[in-house]
Formats: structure tokens, sequence, C-alpha cells
């Protein structure tokens, strides 16, 4: 099994959620998001990432037909 590259992970991780324990450790983080039906921060750009809205809605709603 691969190691995790948690620090790797964390330059690219634009979470800004600070209190996260489960930044750059993206397995855990996708299922701790999926459970609520959401996505993690990392697929939505910045602006839509600091309002919290994570949703599978407002990920549809933000790349349904957009070339973002």
């Amino acid at each position: 099994m691969r190691e995790c590259t948690t620090e790797e992970n964390k330059e690219a991780c634009n979470c800004t959620y600070e209190p996260c324990s489960r930044k750059g450790i993206c397995c855990e983080c996708l299922r701790y998001h999926w459970r609520s039906r959401q996505l993690p921060a990392c697929l939505f750009p910045d602006d839509v990432e600091r309002t919290y809205d994570r949703s599978l809605e407002r990920f549809i709603k933000i790349y349904q037909g957009s070339q973002r």
C-alpha cells in the first residue's frame, strides 16, 4: 500500500476550515464529506469553497455546461 503524502497534499489543499483534522489526508476527507453527500474543498474554486457549501448540488451548478 502507498504511504499517504500528507505534507504534499496539504500544499494543494484549499480548505479554509482551520481546525480540520483531515487536512492532507485525502482518503479520510473524502469519506467524511461523502457521508453528508458533499465533496471536499479541493473540488471547488476558492471563492466557492469559502462559503462552505460543498454540496453535490452546488458542484453540479458550478460545473454544469461550464469550461471552468
